[in-house]
């Protein structure tokens, strides 16, 4: 399965350990990782699925697929700013919001939008939104999403 992981562009340390160890329990479980390409949480859980042997999407704002981030396997260049965001859910059957701000906010409501189960680590308190899981660890958003696809 493809699992679009969004988050923070900047995150602090603890949240790069997150990102990274979703990104291998993701490559661990056979998952292909699709982000929006960049530096962060996007950057971390792409490093986290090479060093495990998995493959990278990365779905990129700008016009040059040389901006993605060394971890990258595929690059999509768009040249769609934000609007990107869009796609990054559209090419997962799952999503994983790890932490962020407004841009990981609108993918999460694309995830609702496009009826992808969602799993939440340390990101916006979404209460009751349909198909949102808010989880402690990266194991638990794994398996949320597994058993909700």
């Amino acid at each position: 399965m493809r699992v679009s992981v969004v988050g923070g562009s900047v995150v602090p340390d603890p949240v790069e350990e997150l990102a990274e160890d979703v990104g291998r329990l993701l490559a661990q479980r056979g998952h292909t990782v699709v982000c929006g390409g960049l530096g962060g949480a996007m950057e971390a859980v792409c490093r986290g699925a090479k060093n495990a042997g998995g493959e990278t999407i990365g779905i990129l704002p700008g016009e040059d697929r040389d901006e993605a981030n060394e971890y990258v396997d595929i690059s999509i260049a768009t040249g769609l700013g934000h609007a990107r965001n869009a796609l990054v859910v559209m090419n997962g059957d799952a999503v994983i919001a790890i932490d962020g701000s407004g841009g990981t906010l609108s993918e999460i409501g694309f995830g609702n939008v496009y009826d992808r189960p969602i799993a939440g680590i340390r990101t916006h308190n979404l209460g009751t939104l349909d198909r949102y899981q808010a989880c402690k660890t990266p194991e638990e958003a794994v398996k949320y999403i597994e058993r909700e696809v």
